[in-house]
């Protein structure tokens, strides 16, 4: 397994910056995601740590050798396509076993090591058909157990799971995770889907137009997102992103204020944005009034579209069947811990706010303007 390393690694062609210069540290026998949306970076930043691109500046080290200069076949990197790239005209056994071919090992240590790989991915009884005759899930599989049967140092997922159904999905995303955790490989996945990051990763790189937003957990990017960019692409249905103005201590966001906290709440100054997620907004006697507008029952949850003095807010409630209809007047609370400020200017976060005081403690403040 492997300790990986990136110092200031770029990536351009030409006068276009794919990825901005880049430091990032992954442990060894780390899961990571690189999430993001197309266009950010994030599959030209695998290809590098594969030795498909080189990279235009900077170093890549594994466990502190340097690697730029390094050849793809010598890396010792297994890869898992979008598409599996399996040879069609090979049985699954050959396809598994090809990564050997290039390695001095006796015939029969590298047929058992297919036999135990092809075990290990649940396709030991398959070795004998060809790609055209397996199922979606059951050709990633193979393209897994391809990647593996070598015992690479780092193992590489591009977008593995696009090609599959929902639910194929769901199971995979499970067993890819237990069998990284059986081997205890240093593992990347790319993929801009956050659900998939959020499940299987240790750890999230959000990546936007070719540079890093953010580094965390799951929870540290739904929770404390360092930017708009991660709040919005972080959690579905989407956080609700309401404009407003910082200044005295408070948030202004349409005809209602709201009491700023945190460090910098006092010297929170201008333009700003208030994020709210669905799920964190809750029906309750007082608070932000509002009339539903709209109803989406989502299975075992609805979503509400409520008309407000803050704008137009999207409210999660976890229930099958809607405890109010289109029209009905609502009031609406949240806790200081789930708001979210920005900064309008730099995209950055900057404080919470409080939408409603605790019993007994009036210095909390929510009015509406006259």
């Amino acid at each position: 397994m492997a300790r990986i390393e990136l110092n200031s690694i770029t990536k351009a062609w030409g006068d276009v910056v794919a990825v901005e210069p880049t430091d990032l540290t992954i442990d060894d026998g780390e899961f990571v995601a690189i999430l993001g949306p197309s266009g950010c970076g994030k599959s030209t930043t695998l290809f590098m740590l594969a030795g498909i691109y080189a990279p235009t500046g900077g170093e890549m080290t594994f466990d502190g050798h340097l690697v730029n200069e390094v050849e793809a076949k010598d890396r010792n990197v297994g890869i898992v396509f979008q598409s599996y790239a399996l040879y069609p005209h090979m049985t699954v056994r050959d396809n598994i076993g090809f990564p050997l071919k290039f390695k001095d090992m006796p015939k029969d240590r590298a047929a058992a090591l297919v036999e135990e790989t092809a075990r290990l991915v649940q396709v030991e009884e398959l070795l004998d058909r060809r790609p055209s005759q397996l199922s979606g899930g059951q050709q990633q599989r193979v393209a897994l157990a391809r990647a593996l049967v070598k015992t690479p140092q780092l193992l590489l997922l591009d977008e593995p799971l696009s090609n599959l159904d929902a639910t194929l999905r769901l199971s995979m995303r499970t067993e890819i995770r237990a069998l990284q955790q059986r081997t205890a490989i240093t593992t990347i996945l790319v993929t801009h889907d956050q659900i998939e990051a959020t499940t299987m990763a240790d750890r999230i790189i959000c990546m936007s137009k070719g540079r890093v937003e953010q580094i965390g957990t799951p929870e540290d990017l739904y929770r404390r997102p360092d930017s708009l960019f991660v709040a919005a692409f972080i959690g579905a249905p989407p956080i609700n992103l309401l404009p407003g103005r910082a200044a005295g201590g408070g948030l202004t966001v349409g005809q209602t204020r709201l009491a700023l906290t945190g460090e910098a709440a006092g010297q929170t100054e201008g333009d700003a944005v208030l994020g709210l997620r669905p799920e964190h907004l809750i029906f309750a006697e007082s608070g932000i009034p509002g009339r539903i507008d709209g109803i989406e029952p989502m299975g075992r949850e609805v979503l509400y579209r409520i008309d407000t003095p803050l704008g137009e807010l999207r409210v999660l409630e976890g229930s099958a069947v809607p405890s109010h209809g289109v029209g009905a007047a609502v009031h609406l609370r949240f806790s200081a811990d789930d708001s979210l400020v920005f900064d309008a200017a730099s995209e950055r976060r900057i404080a919470e706010v409080c939408a409603h005081a605790p019993a007994g403690h009036d210095s909390m403040e929510q009015r509406q303007h006259a």
